[in-house]
């Protein structure tokens, strides 16, 4: 796919009507090389991925060149979707965020490059590099226990605390029942809860 129409400024809040099994379809169409099924499926879809990546970058600039990046992305590995691990467009809105984050961290270990000198020439205290190296080991157990989700509630895990958006919001994008999202982000913050050993996780 070499070029895509730039992404909407003021993109709707709905995907114009299309299913789930027509976003499906398209995007089985697309891993065959139908460009007609992508561009329809870039249409219905682009709203909700930039929506995303802005939630997450909080730029809107940047927001666009991850959002066509994930659509190259999504063009290159259509093949790889697979309807019975969850929604078209929940496989679509993970790459997204997954490009969303990396630009992050992109961006943050370009500042410490651009610090290390300084502070590598700074005395660190005891209790600093200890709390350093306390977060990095707890951030090691939070990624190995999302592994440990089930592919549903790791999809709604993470785009309720990852994307930042509401019970009602993850449900409308994983084409869900409220009570449905509710329970799988119920569930997999229990998981969570017991791999980390930490305390019970509050109702909502």
């Amino acid at each position: 796919m070499s070029h895509l129409r730039p992404v909407p400024s003021d993109p709707p809040s709905e995907e114009g009507g299309t299913t789930a099994a027509r976003l499906a379809d398209l995007l089985k169409r697309s891993a065959r090389g139908d460009e007609a099924a992508f561009a329809e499926l870039y249409d219905a879809t682009s709203a909700r991925a930039f929506g995303l990546a802005v939630r997450v970058l909080r730029d809107r600039a940047q927001a666009e060149e991850v959002t066509q990046e994930s659509y190259l992305d999504c063009w290159r590995h259509a093949a790889r979707f697979d309807a019975a691990r969850g929604s078209a467009l929940s496989w679509l809105l993970t790459i997204v965020h997954r490009k969303a984050v990396d630009r992050i961290r992109s961006a943050e270990a370009a500042t410490r490059r651009d610090t290390a000198y300084g502070q590598h020439h700074q005395e660190v205290a005891h209790d600093e590099t200890a709390e350093a190296a306390t977060s990095s080991i707890e951030a090691t157990r939070v990624r190995t226990a999302l592994r440990d989700l089930t592919t549903k509630q790791r999809e709604a895990v993470e785009l309720a605390f990852f994307g930042g958006y509401t019970h009602t919001e993850v449900a409308t994008m994983l084409d869900l029942p409220v009570g449905t999202a509710k329970t799988r982000i119920r569930d997999g913050l229990i998981r969570l809860r017991d791999a980390l050993g930490v305390g019970e996780v509050a109702q909502t």
